[in-house]
């Protein structure tokens, strides 16, 4: 197994409070050393000089969208694991909502045998809560479990029977496994296309109501409280949320909240494009909801920053906007949004951001990763953070390129990025 020491860069580990410049060495498939002697390194370790660059852990998505299987012509485990690379992320947790689902033992290790011969990131399986996610019946959560999945969830789906939530926190809690819910009411959503406000009012387009997400946030916080266990809200977008989620974490109730990108980057005046690569959702809010999350995942109250990286092929894009489904690819562009975005103008850190990004994500997952602790597995980004490059659909590793970013000049890139010790990217 090859050698490797990584010299002259700014070594980021939120866990070890590292950050400075240094040099780390990678020896079996492990961090070996951080600041080794000459004299320790292995004869024949291959150096890289990252002067400039950023050496952290490996990012870890929560919930990316794989396309495989049923939805081929919108990624698949070899294209979807090919840009999460690329992106920095080195491993994804792959959202259960294929076609059919991920609500058997079977199709946890079809995606599990599929990731293994694509040989690039680590792809953790979420299982189904519901069979089918129907939303009506539990899925049989411990063959998922025994198969390997690492948590349970219907996303993008919400989880709108309080019945089925409560009993899928207890049974996640018996099997020590997070729960993962994307807080909406559907009825108040139902039709909707975009943020209601005033910009939605001008557009005349359906509303998607920000009281859909914060009732549904107050009602899965209630039950985590009566029921314990640990619950993860996947994507919330709005001030309420937020404000919900930080009470009920002083009350240290186990609860941890996510965010997605998007939801950081762009506001609902955007869709006066009319661009259908902005239909997401949760929508683009309005700026008064985008403060409270900068300031929120500034502060922690949101512990993770996902991708939200939901590829869809052209076809299905270029419909009447009401047909649209909603979704943008985002595995190529989230490092760069996220240094342009929120880094570069100071409303996030760089250590904060990798902790979203990496330990914070690991821990909801429950898998040891996210670190650069001496003896972890050696699963490390490099980092240009002022490459300045102009988005380029034509070159996106994802199958899909479903962004409005394309044409548009971003800040920072992954240079290089190791799995167990192995150099799986490298930027030419």
């Amino acid at each position: 197994m090859s050698s490797w020491l990584i010299d002259h860069g700014r070594l980021i580990c939120p866990v070890s409070g590292l950050d400075r410049v240094g040099r780390l060495l990678i020896h079996q498939g492990v961090v070996a050393a951080i600041d080794p002697t000459d004299e320790s390194v292995p004869a024949g370790a291959q150096q890289v000089d990252a002067r400039g660059w950023i050496v952290a852990p490996g990012l870890i998505d929560l919930s990316t969208e794989i396309g495989e299987p049923g939805n081929e012509e919108d990624e698949t485990i070899q294209s979807v694991t090919r840009a999460a690379l690329a992106g920095g992320f080195t491993s994804i947790a792959c959202a259960a909502n294929t076609d059919p689902p991920i609500d058997t033992a079977t199709a946890v290790e079809f995606i599990r045998q599929k990731a293994v011969k694509a040989d690039r990131c680590r792809v953790h399986v979420i299982g189904c809560v519901s069979k089918g996610r129907a939303g009506e019946e539990l899925a049989e959560i411990g063959s998922l479990v025994e198969a390997g999945a690492v948590a349970l969830s219907d996303d993008p789906s919400p989880l709108s029977s309080a019945a089925l939530l409560r009993r899928a926190l207890e049974y996640c809690l018996m099997f020590d496994r997070c729960l993962l819910d994307r807080p909406e009411i559907p009825g108040l959503t139902r039709g909707g296309l975009m943020h209601e406000g005033l910009t939605q009012l001008v557009l005349a387009l359906a509303p998607m109501p920000a009281e859909a997400e914060d009732l549904a946030t107050a009602r899965d916080l209630r039950l985590l409280e009566a029921t314990g266990g640990r619950l993860h809200l996947s994507s919330i977008s709005t001030a309420g949320s937020v404000e919900l989620v930080r009470r009920s974490k002083s009350r240290d109730s186990g609860v941890s909240a996510g965010i997605r990108i998007a939801n950081l980057c762009f506001d609902d005046q955007m869709m006066r494009s009319f661009d259908a690569n902005l239909k997401v959702s949760p929508p683009l809010r309005s700026q008064e909801h985008l403060e409270a999350c900068w300031e929120a995942l500034a502060d922690g109250t949101i512990d993770v920053l996902t991708s939200g990286h939901q590829p869809k092929a052209l076809e299905k894009k270029m419909q009447e906007l009401s047909a649209v489904p909603f979704g943008m690819s985002t595995l190529d562009t989230a490092l760069a949004q996220v240094i342009t975005y929120l880094i570069r103008p100071g409303k996030l850190d760089w250590c904060r951001a990798i902790e979203a990004l990496t330990i914070k994500p690991a821990a909801v997952l429950g898998i040891p990763a996210g670190t650069l602790q001496v003896g972890s597995a050696a699963d490390v980004v490099l980092i240009d953070p002022d490459a300045q490059w102009t988005v380029d659909t034509n070159h996106f590793y994802s199958l899909s390129h479903n962004t409005p970013l394309n044409g548009q000049s971003l800040y920072g890139r992954v240079e290089m990025a190791w799995v167990d010790g192995q150099r799986k990217f490298c930027r030419q």
